[in-house]
Order: C-alpha cells, then structure tokens, then sequence
C-alpha cells in the first residue's frame, strides 16, 4: 500500500480521483470503481502498490506489439483490478477480482525486484499487462523509471480509460509502446457492455501519440455488436486520421465471462475487417487468436514482400534491414532498435 498520485481532497473528507476518467469521487472508507484505490481518513492509497498478482516472460508479439523490437522478451507485470466492467473480460478472475470479492490479493513485489528480474532474464522490455495498468499507475510509473535508468523500455497493455493529463504528464520520455483497446465505435456498446465511454479512449489514443509513444491499436470482434461494416471503416479512418502507420490488430472473440449472446467470430470475419482496414488506408492490419494465417506476417506497404514472418506469438523470419525492407529499402514504421 502506498499513498496515490492523482487525486484532491474535498472539505468533507471525501477525495477526488482523477486518475481515470470516472474522476470518482470516494467517501471515507470507501474505494473507487476500480476497486483498488481507498481513502483512508482523507487520504487517498493506491492498494496494488507492489503487489503482484502476476508476473511472466512473454514473446512481445503477445501483447500483441508487432512492430516493436520483434522476437524479444518482455517481462509482464499486472496487479489486481480493472476500471472497466467488461461482460466479456477475457482476464475477469484477477481483473474483477477487488471489484467481486473487496479483497486486494497479490506477491509483494517491489519495483527493484521486478527491474532486477527482467535484466536477469535477457528482457529487452517490461509489459505492464493482464489487468488494467491504469489503475495501478503509481506501480508502472516507480518500475518504469528504475526500468529507464537500466536501458529496458516500458510497455503498456491499456483499455484506454486513462486521464489525458496523466498520459501528457507521465508518459513522454517514460512510456515507450502501448497497445491499446478500441472495443467498439459507438458509445452505446461502451456503456452498455463495458460500463464506461467511448470519447474518453479516443482522447487517450490521441494523448499517447502526441506524447511520442508507439500505440497499437486492438480491436476484439464480436459478432453482432462491434462488426458492421460501417462500424469496422469508422475505426480504421479514426486510427487513420492519427496516423496511417498505428497498427491494428483485429481478434478473435471467444465467449467469456458473462457474456455469452454471440458465438466465436468467425475468421472469415476478421479478414473482412482486415480488408476494410486496409482499404481505408491502414498500412498495417492484422488478425489476431487465428494461429497460422498470413495475416500475421508485416508486409512492406510498398513492395508488398514479407518483412516479418509469424506464426502464433513467433517470429519465425526478419527481413528487416535495420528498420527497413530488405527488398526495395522502404521504411517500416515502429520501434526496431533499442
């Protein structure tokens, strides 16, 4: 436990958390909506601080970040707690886990160890992950400074649902890459199915690209809600209009959670979505929890030869030369050297 950032006191005692965009309000003895932030006599803590609930070596194709050092390692941390209700969380035991039970659980783990243990193990970069890393901010930013002075980069995993002015503050110069979701195009299915807005995430889209951070973008498709195709142009041509070189990654929905009124999406669909995407002007487009297509692979937007083979989570080619097709020696945007 450890005193939060990110808040203001109240002359009743109450504290506002501005943090994330629920700028929650929080009466003594309470917590926030993510289930992990308590005021404690007037005094807002952050209740995750140091605390574990998982931590792993990844290939950083898993986050999924496709055009950031390729085939490395990324030691991934996550604490409990989300500041989404997401029906169909796909990591709803640790995320909802505060929120479902009022318990905070976790190995403590302090921001040296968890430095240490990535130089150690060879990881180019550390993967804030699994849950919501908004919500352990405080968390990210000790490891992510350490991380820094060490030579390893920072990476986030995020929903999005993140203040803008924490993102202009804390990130440029700190926050290397981030993979970000945008679950849907309407704010009906934010509302409705995630218990938050969607202008809220674009702004923070935004906020993350002009702090300098390479964002990737991840959209989970569900049939019969997010997969229009009116709904599927509409965010190729926002990620467009930031930027024509944002991937986007399109996933494979699998029934979760307490969700359950649309079936797996089928792969036809993605690569329907992927095609939309580069249609719109989308440079790199990818399908994600279908193993094994070439949809994988980076292909040079110029010549159109493979630059990056996968398979799954594997770089099984680099064509790359330096930060450029091998073939005709166009650039391919990312962040290839450390």
């Amino acid at each position: 436990m450890k005193e939060a950032e990110f808040w203001s006191k109240r002359d009743d005692g109450s504290v506002k958390c501005y943090l994330c965009p629920h700028n929650c309000i929080i009466r003594v003895g309470a917590r926030g909506v993510c289930g992990v932030r308590e005021n404690r006599g007037g005094v807002l803590y952050s209740l995750v601080w140091g605390r574990s609930i998982a931590a792993s070596i990844d290939p950083i194709e898993k986050k999924p970040l496709f055009h950031v050092l390729p085939g490395s390692k990324a030691f991934s941390i996550a604490a409990v707690g989300c500041n989404l209700k997401c029906s169909f969380c796909q990591n709803s035991d640790i995320s909802q886990y505060p929120a479902e039970t009022g318990k905070i659980s976790g190995q403590e783990m302090p921001p040296e160890t968890i430095v240490k243990e990535a130089a150690d193990h060879g990881c180019e970069c550390i993967s804030y992950t699994y849950t919501e890393p908004t919500v352990f901010m405080e968390y990210v930013l000790d490891i992510s400074r350490l991380a820094r002075e060490k030579g390893i980069l920072n990476t986030i995993v995020s929903n999005g649902f993140t203040s803008v002015d924490v993102i202009k503050k804390e990130f440029p110069g700190l926050m290397d890459a981030a993979n970000i979701d945008l679950k849907a195009f309407t704010d009906r299915f934010y509302r409705r199915l995630c218990k938050a807005r969607l202008s809220p995430v674009l702004d923070a889209i935004k906020a993350h690209h002009e702090a300098g951070v390479w964002i990737e973008i991840t959209t989970l498709l569900i049939p019969g809600e997010n997969d229009s195709d009116t709904e599927v142009r509409d965010i190729a041509r926002f990620i467009k209009s930031i930027s024509p070189d944002i991937p986007w990654h399109i996933s494979r929905y699998y029934p979760r959670y307490r969700y359950d009124k649309a079936p797996s999406t089928p792969p036809a669909s993605l690569e329907k979505a992927r095609d939309a995407g580069l249609a719109e002007g989308l440079r790199y487009v990818y399908t994600g929890n279908v193993p094994g297509t070439a949809s994988e692979n980076t292909y040079c937007p110029s010549c159109g030869n493979i630059v990056l083979r996968r398979m799954g989570f594997s770089v099984l080619e680099n064509r790359l030369k330096g930060n450029a097709c091998s073939n005709c020696g166009n650039a391919i945007a990312g962040r290839f050297k450390k």
